[in-house]
């Protein structure tokens, strides 16, 4: 599966880069690739999951592959980039590219670093964003929906799209982002081709100063917190400039460090793990002498698919999946056990994998 993806957007000064090169930074120190970066402003950073460990001791594995996601630097946002203001094409171009957004909200006071409006407000802010992809959606409507009036003339199916992109037309036109609309099941299939750009999820990443780390908030992350509950989408508080710090540092110190600070683990692994969860993933696990790796998969998919993901030669010869609970591995101490104590299961074509099912493909 090609990595999904994450773009990281925000206005100048609100600590997007900060925290992309927070997420870069392990790159070099790294010797299992925690980040690598394909592309100056594309990294691939890897899911932490403690499960593997545990697996790969009690299967004697020789190494560990965790699954990893895609996170995208998008250009710095200013108002108008729907005209093609600053960079807006090309930034906008990025976002359709990626599957989800991760949104880098302001939400520290700083004389040394000047807002561009002037002042620090999370939701001005956010909606000077969703104002351009809203402006951007209207826009993609107003070219397509001509053709579609004329193709619905004595054609059902294309009547039903051009009433569909009508209800969207008329929901943009109230400045509301296409994720905040009811849509039926139906009107979800009709609208996969067109790639609205404020249809897709939001992850608010609330940027605080190193002051507010104990109560991971304050009056700006709240009101971030009750505009994201509103639209049904989450928040996580990060402070960027304490995270660039803790990157920089050896990955044998880091786990000190956030100890000193009473933390459990890094703001980085926490929005990573929020990224994967808002874009519906979640990971089966396979092991043995040779390697334990986690293999993300959509929530949702079939054991044919999943062994898909492995090779495509596993999909197409699929007989069964024999399947255990990650909790029963380390009870029974492996499959060997998990057997004898009757925990492992034969799951055929209409199987849904679950989060730590650790598997093996039966196949032709």
């Amino acid at each position: 599966m090609a990595n999904l993806s994450c773009g990281i957007v925000g206005l100048p000064n609100v600590g997007k880069s900060t925290l992309f090169n927070a997420l870069t930074a392990n790159e070099a120190a790294a010797a299992n690739y925690p980040f690598c970066t394909i592309d100056p402003n594309i990294g691939i950073v890897e899911v932490e999951d403690p499960r593997l460990k545990v697996l790969s001791s009690i299967s004697g594995s020789k190494k560990i592959l965790p699954a990893s996601m895609q996170f995208v630097d998008i250009a710095g946002l200013v108002a108008g980039a729907s005209k093609g203001e600053g960079l807006g094409n090309k930034f906008l171009a990025n976002i359709r590219e990626t599957d989800a957004i991760v949104h880098v909200v302001r939400c520290f006071e700083s004389s040394d670093i000047v807002h561009v409006s002037g002042s620090v407000d999370p939701i001005r802010d956010i909606e000077v964003i969703n104002l351009e992809l809203i402006l951007a959606d209207l826009q993609m409507i107003e070219n397509v929906i001509g053709r579609v009036e004329k193709q619905a003339k004595g054609n059902k199916e294309f009547a039903l799209a051009f009433a569909c992109l009508n209800r969207v037309r008329d929901h943009l036109n109230q400045g509301k982002p296409v994720r905040t609309l009811e849509l039926s099941a139906e009107e979800v299939e009709i609208l996969k081709p067109y790639p609205f750009l404020s249809a897709k999820k939001v992850l608010y990443a609330a940027n605080i100063a190193e002051s507010d780390l104990e109560t991971m908030t304050n009056a700006h992350v709240q009101k971030v917190k009750d505009y994201a509950l509103a639209e049904g989408n989450s928040v996580i508080t990060i402070c960027a400039s304490l995270e660039q710090e803790i990157a920089q540092l050896p990955p044998d110190e880091q786990g000190e460090f956030l100890e000193s600070l009473g933390m459990k683990q890094s703001g980085l692994q926490r929005l990573i793990k929020a990224s994967f969860s808002m874009l519906g993933l979640i990971t089966f696990l396979t092991t043995g002498e040779m390697e334990t790796r986690a293999w993300p998969i959509i929530q949702g998919t079939l054991a044919p698919e999943a062994a898909g993901k492995i090779h495509t030669d596993l999909q197409k010869g699929f007989i069964r999946a024999e399947v255990v609970a990650y909790e029963d591995m380390v009870q029974y101490k492996g499959r060997v056990g998990a057997r004898e104590a009757g925990k492992v299961r034969a799951e055929g074509k209409d199987y849904l994998v679950k989060d730590g099912d650790v598997i093996i493909f039966m196949h032709n």
